[in-house]
């Protein structure tokens, strides 16, 4: 099979490897779509994020969907020809935190394209049953591989208890953020306020649901969000987009008792937050770190047809070109919303 290997930062080579053979409760699964994720660029840019470093050549991407092609001999969910959305984290199961369902916490967790796991920019991958999701027929595998980010904001959702007529502000409409606009509207929200710099991707939070949107180049948007709800502020707000200053704003914009839940990981490890004011309107906080059993209840929402995301997918490109694919989502944000590499050949 063919796969496109990250050899250093800025440098992608197409090689030649073997298809993983499969046995016991592991999946063999013939990539469909990968969507090019910001930690797919931001390792691709600097060989690291965080802890986690590249320290030897890796295949990256971890949203996607593909074909069941081989089953071990113990896989009873899934068979052959089952299209399916991939769960890339695979948990131990026994720890903890698995045992009280919160698995996105496990330390053992093995996750695609983050070092040393080997990712999905490649025409096979071995994957354990449990974390694979058959997806119905009208669902396409763009869609089925934009569950992984819908899915941190249903996780969002959940965590900060959003409710049924809510107003809620979201900082930042990445990839991510423009999902957690989806996310918001399934959970009832009846108020969605989308901020961010540029306006194509303003204009794409309203098409999937906003009600409102803030350019932040021309407005402040804690004064604008605070005029929009009358000067109360918004129940929930998440933060998507990494930033100190959308941490702040984010949380100057959440009303009395509100809440905050920060998604996005800023590139230093401390900000400053105004921590009387925290106090003073009893402001909940609420961190995010990936999700835990959501992709069913993803899947449900995004073929019900809640919100028609197929316009977020801007570029498409074949695994020969994964690197100008990363390209692409790095230098183009202003121009692309979401990049797709296919494995296996681009669609007819």
């Amino acid at each position: 099979m063919k796969a496109a290997v990250l050899k250093k930062p800025l440098e992608m080579e197409l090689r030649e490897l073997p298809v993983p053979k499969v046995s016991g409760d592991e999946v063999l699964v013939k990539v469909m779509a990968v969507g090019v994720c910001g930690s797919d660029v931001h390792y691709y840019e600097h060989g690291r994020i965080g802890r986690h470093v590249v320290e030897q050549p890796i295949i990256l991407g971890h949203e996607c969907a593909g074909i069941v092609v081989a089953t071990g001999d113990r896989v009873s969910r899934v068979k052959v020809g089952d299209r399916v959305a991939i769960e890339p984290g695979v948990t131990c199961g026994t720890c903890a935190y698995c045992k009280e369902g919160r698995y996105n916490l496990c330390p053992d967790v093995s996750f695609l394209a983050t070092p040393p796991v080997d990712g999905a920019f490649t025409q096979y991958i071995k994957h354990r049953e449990d974390f694979l999701y058959p997806i119905p027929d009208g669902l396409s595998f763009e869609e089925a591989a934009l569950i992984e980010p819908f899915s941190v904001g249903i996780h969002a959702a959940r965590r900060a208890g959003l409710m049924p007529g809510s107003a809620v502000a979201i900082m930042g409409m990445g990839p991510v953020g423009l999902m957690a606009v989806v996310a918001a509207k399934a959970f009832g929200a009846s108020l969605i306020i989308a901020t961010d710099l540029l306006s194509n991707r303003l204009v794409a939070a309203e098409k999937l649901g906003a009600t409102h949107t803030v350019n932040i180049l021309e407005q402040q948007p804690e004064e604008a969000i605070r005029a929009i709800t009358g000067g109360e502020g918004v129940d929930v707000a998440f933060e998507t987009a990494g930033h100190p200053k959308a941490i702040q704003s984010a949380l100057a914009s959440v009303r009395r008792g509100g809440k905050l839940a920060i998604v996005g990981l800023p590139p230093q490890d401390e900000i400053g937050l105004n921590v009387p004011m925290i106090a003073d309107r009893e402001v909940d906080i609420y961190g995010v770190f990936r999700y835990a059993n959501v992709y069913p209840q993803a899947i449900r929402f995004l073929s019900s047809g809640i919100a028609d995301v197929t316009p977020l997918i801007t570029d498409r490109y074949p695994l020969e070109q994964t690197r100008d694919a990363l390209e692409r989502a790095r230098t183009q944000k202003e121009k692309s919303l979401k990049v797709f590499v296919y494995p296996n050949g681009l669609p007819e």
